[in-house]
């Protein structure tokens, strides 16, 4: 079980600095509302808000702003009504995958498509790309390399990869809270815990100026208050990420 995880460091990357400027509150409140709303209030019986939920204590959210969000996916605080939408999209080969929570699919679906213009790309089918998988990412310095990996095997993980600073973990998608609570009771913290898209055949990219626009397409997804999730099969090299880090 031995491989790489870019992407996946990338994305919590950008999630920790989302965090930091709170926009990732407003994005996971859409996400509990949602999942209020489809299958009601009481985490117990609603597995897809109790996953919401562990998103919302990873990124620090504050409890009120929790609370509201469940209010109103019970109808208890007026809200917008929002409605799912997977758009798909190709930059130079690479497939991307963008999960969006919207209360004006035409509006949205006009401004993804210009974002894909904008930076080289188009919108086109990429869903047989990904599947739906469970990520559960923990940093290294949690814990030697083959204690999680025992510990994940035995709490149900399909694979595990790493990189130089973190750990995925992939498991089935309806399991992610399990294998959360199993390295939470081993005394292993978590970085995140989610169901995510993963590609089925991740895409190579040595070209710095093809993987300095992927990086931007994707900035830009994720900056659009509707988009929840990006995702793409792009595999970028640990040193090329950090020579485009120190270059922006």
């Amino acid at each position: 079980m031995a491989g790489h995880s870019k992407w996946a460091k990338v994305k919590h990357i950008k999630a920790v600095e989302d965090a930091r400027k709170g926009k990732i509150f407003s994005k996971i409140a859409r996400e509990i509302t949602v999942a209020v709303r489809l299958g009601g209030s009481d985490p117990a019986f609603n597995p897809r808000l109790r996953t919401v939920l562990l998103k919302a204590r990873a990124a620090n959210m504050p409890a009120d702003n929790v609370e509201r969000a469940i209010k109103k996916g019970a109808g208890e605080l007026e809200g917008q009504a929002f409605e799912e939408v997977l758009y798909e999209g190709f930059l130079g080969g690479v497939a991307f995958l963008i999960e969006v929570l919207t209360d004006n699919k035409n509006r949205t679906a006009s401004e993804i498509r210009s974002l894909f213009t904008r930076h080289g790309g188009h919108l086109a089918t990429a869903k047989h790309l990904f599947q739906r998988r469970g990520q559960v990412v923990v940093a290294r310095d949690q814990a030697p390399e083959d204690k999680l990996l025992s510990l994940a095997l035995e709490a149900g993980a399909e694979d595990m990869t790493s990189d130089a600073d973190a750990y995925v973990i992939t498991t089935d998608p309806h399991q992610v809270e399990a294998m959360h609570k199993a390295l939470e009771a081993a005394g292993i913290k978590v970085q995140s815990a989610e169901a995510a898209f993963v590609p089925t055949v991740p895409v190579p990219v040595a070209d710095e100026k093809l993987a300095r626009a992927i990086l931007d397409l994707t900035d830009a997804l994720e900056d659009h208050d509707d988009v929840q999730n990006v995702y793409s099969n792009a595999d970028i090299s640990d040193a090329l990420l950090e020579k485009l880090k120190a270059a922006a």
